[in-house]
């Protein structure tokens, strides 16, 4: 495997806290993905990975064209040609457990202001909807109810048969500061409709919300453009944590270095999210930080894990974590329990850790008495995949099949097990032998 040589640009002296980017040798021990298939069918950003099921996932970007591929062999299955404009969405509607009939839809929405229903196994189109007013920038299912989400200036809610349930009145495009909670009503013996209310506007994030995420039933945790991450109770949705970034450029700044710190907001915005039952993982600028849910505080962090922003986390079996970046790097990073030393100082903000703003003795003193026996954790670097040369919009993790990752530089990459791989060949290999007879004549 390459190096990654590449460092993070200067910051003026004082402004920041500079914290290299971590590198590894090209002896990577710990990293199984040692194989790589480069796949080939788009001709421009690719932005979007959705599994399908164990084996096959589709692929969807600014062509406009969705690709269906075996996630075991790099094969291309299918093509759908439909749209018009770059697909802004895309997402799958499987059937329910009760049904006998078991077919899978593929939704995508498209700058074109359309949404199409695909067959899953086919490249036929089921429907296309084209009444929208504006373009459709999310799609969710509720597999419970069988219904599906489109939302962008409207929120509608529709059936598998595509018939439209109910909607919401026009969303304004400013409400990027708010959470608006909905209830979905479904039809009773009362009442045979179906409807939207909005019954809450939580107003407490001082910029636009870029990341959310279900923890689980009770909670869900948003996070913004200036670093700010809210834990929220999913029943009452009052706040359960608070964090965000404090800084306070210190009196000696010119007026020209206030300037650039305030311009380097994008470094604190909080990008994407991942978590377990334990922790939320969240790519914050080109850092990662682990918060735990019990203890309410960061209990790791890498400030610099790539050299560009992250766009896309998740974690792995065996307490691992994968972060692709704008840098066009994917890094696998294992998180390790350590014991936290009593000398060391304890930031009181989510990201002070990030040299924004000074922690005085007075306020990191208690924090600190109440952790110094407190385990903490590290973050540690044990892959590095360098196969794209430009931004990694997103990937997909396959237990069996490898890792999958998609490009501004509109390709593929299906990165694979090497030790498993040479192990399948060598079964297929013996296998064939045996077929043909040769086996026993050549013992």
């Amino acid at each position: 495997m390459l190096r990654w040589l590449i460092g993070g640009g200067r910051e003026p002296q004082g402004l920041a806290e500079k914290s290299p980017l971590q590198t590894i040798g090209e002896e990577q021990t710990q990293n199984p993905y040692t194989e790589l298939l480069v796949l080939k069918a788009h001709h421009d950003i690719v932005r979007f990975l959705v599994q399908l099921d164990d084996y096959r996932f589709a692929s969807a970007g600014d062509d406009g064209i969705v690709v269906v591929w075996n996630a075991q062999t790099g094969e291309k299955l299918l093509e759908l040609n439909g749209h018009t404009q770059k697909i802004t969405a895309i997402i799958t509607f499987p059937s329910l457990e009760s049904c006998e009939e078991k077919n899978q839809l593929i939704l995508t929405a498209s700058a074109d202001r359309t949404v199409i229903v695909w067959d899953g196994d086919t490249t036929r189109q089921v429907q296309r909807i084209s009444c929208f007013q504006s373009t459709v920038k999310c799609l969710t299912v509720l597999q419970r109810l069988d219904v599906w989400l489109s939302g962008g200036n409207d929120l509608c809610v529709w059936n598998r048969k595509l018939d439209l349930l109910c909607k919401t009145s026009h969303l304004s495009d400013t409400v990027g500061k708010e959470l608006i909670i909905f209830r979905l009503v479904a039809p009773t013996e009362g009442s045979l409709e179906w409807d939207i209310l909005e019954v809450k506007r939580l107003l407490d994030h001082q910029d636009n919300i870029l990341s959310l995420i279900n923890v689980n039933d009770l909670s869900f945790v948003t996070g913004s453009h200036v670093g700010e991450l809210i834990i929220w109770d999913a029943l009452d949705w009052t706040m359960q944590a608070y964090e965000r970034n404090f800084w306070d450029p210190s009196p000696q700044l010119d007026t020209q270095q206030e300037i650039k710190l305030c311009q380097k907001s994008n470094d604190i915005s909080i990008h994407h999210f991942t978590c377990d039952e334990e922790n939320v993982f969240a790519a914050v600028g080109r850092g990662l930080y682990v918060y735990s849910l019990q203890m309410k505080r960061v209990i790791a962090c890498q400030k610099t894990a790539h050299d560009s922003n992250v766009l896309h986390v998740a974690r792995l079996p065996n307490r691992q974590l994968i972060s692709c970046s704008e840098d066009g790097s994917v890094r696998i990073w294992e998180l390790r329990e350590k014991q936290q030393l009593a000398a060391e100082p304890v930031p009181t903000g989510f990201f002070n850790m990030w040299g924004f703003g000074r922690v005085s003795k007075q306020a990191s003193q208690p924090v600190k008495k109440q952790q110094e026996n407190a385990t903490s954790c590290s973050l540690e670097l044990i892959g590095d995949l360098i196969g794209h040369s430009s931004s990694v919009e997103m990937f997909l993790y396959f237990e069996d099949h490898g890792l999958v990752t998609c490009s501004a530089d509109h390709l593929i990459i299906l990165w694979k097990n090497g030790e498993r791989e040479s192990g399948l060949r060598s079964l297929r290999l013996f296998q064939k032998l045996e077929e043909n007879g040769d086996l026993y004549l050549a013992v």
